[in-house]
């Protein structure tokens, strides 16, 4: 199934998207930018012209083994002429492309992969393609951004559940109610903020009253990972018995130490080791 998306290219709304693993930018809409109305006939002008056929050809010939190089030469040799016409789905038909993608109904379009959509933008206008190549670079940049982010989260919920595990079976005791398993489980989690952070949630939440969510939330790639190490360690520290006390202290020498080879050796300020 494809991801879509949308940016906007000087107030022209573009769809992509990305179909095994690949993208796919819609021309249709990049188009619009030359002829609102008929955004098809700007793409069958772009497709008659023989520098267009054969930078498509030679765009399949090296990403597409099942490209059919003599029907692309029948339409080399035809590109140009006053009486030669080619849509993009009889190019897809014929040559078995994949560098673009037909889909119709009401909000079909022609598709292409990206550099070929690029191709397409500078034909249209060359200070088009330029914003059009920036909008992009900054929707991947975030995707990636976003897979970096939601990664780090996952492994934070894993060791998170070991984490919470181990005080079940050794702080809690026997036939607690839920509401004082709830308050145990956040007194663990901020022994592991205060030696993260500095502070406990509450107390985020109150020099934070602006912001959504929790402090975790706001946490760099760095000090997820940290966190995420310090529930394993505290885990461990709770199976052996450690009090409190003593293990928050322990916690914040290790965040301090670990923060410190994560930031290349400018490590923030958190929880002194003494009282």
């Amino acid at each position: 199934m494809a991801n879509t998306n949308i940016i906007t290219v000087k107030d022209v709304n573009i769809r992509t998207m990305t179909k095994d693993g690949k993208d796919y930018i819609c021309i249709t809409d990049i188009a619009k930018q030359k002829n609102e109305t008929d955004p098809n006939g700007v793409i069958g002008n772009w497709m008659r012209n023989r520098n267009t056929i054969e930078y498509l050809g030679l765009w399949e010939t090296l990403y597409n083994p099942n490209f059919n190089p003599l029907e692309f030469e029948g339409f080399r040799s035809q590109a140009g002429l006053n009486a030669f016409t080619l849509s993009p789905s009889q190019w897809i038909e014929t040559t078995r492309a994949i560098g673009l993608i037909s889909q119709a109904g009401r909000y079909g379009g022609t598709y292409a992969r990206s550099d070929i959509a690029f191709k397409f933008a500078n034909w249209v206008a060359v200070e088009f393609e330029l914003y059009l190549v920036m909008e992009f670079q900054r929707l991947k940049a975030k995707e990636q951004e976003q897979i970096g982010w939601t990664a780090k989260r996952e492994l934070s919920k894993i060791n998170y559940r070991i984490h919470t595990d181990a005080i079940k079976r050794h702080l809690i005791p026997e036939e607690v109610t839920r509401e004082q398993a709830a308050m145990k489980y956040a007194e663990e989690a901020d022994v592991l903020n205060v030696a993260m952070f500095g502070m406990i949630a509450k107390q985020w939440r109150e020099a934070n009253p602006e912001l959504k969510g929790n402090i975790r939330d706001y946490a760099t790639i760095n000090e997820l990972i940290c966190l995420s190490n310090m529930e394993n360690i505290n885990a461990v520290l709770i199976n052996d018995g450690m009090p409190q006390g003593e293990r928050l202290i322990k916690l914040n020498q290790i965040a301090i130490h670990q923060m410190q080879v994560l930031e290349d050796n400018e490590g923030r300020k958190l929880l002194k080791a003494a009282n």
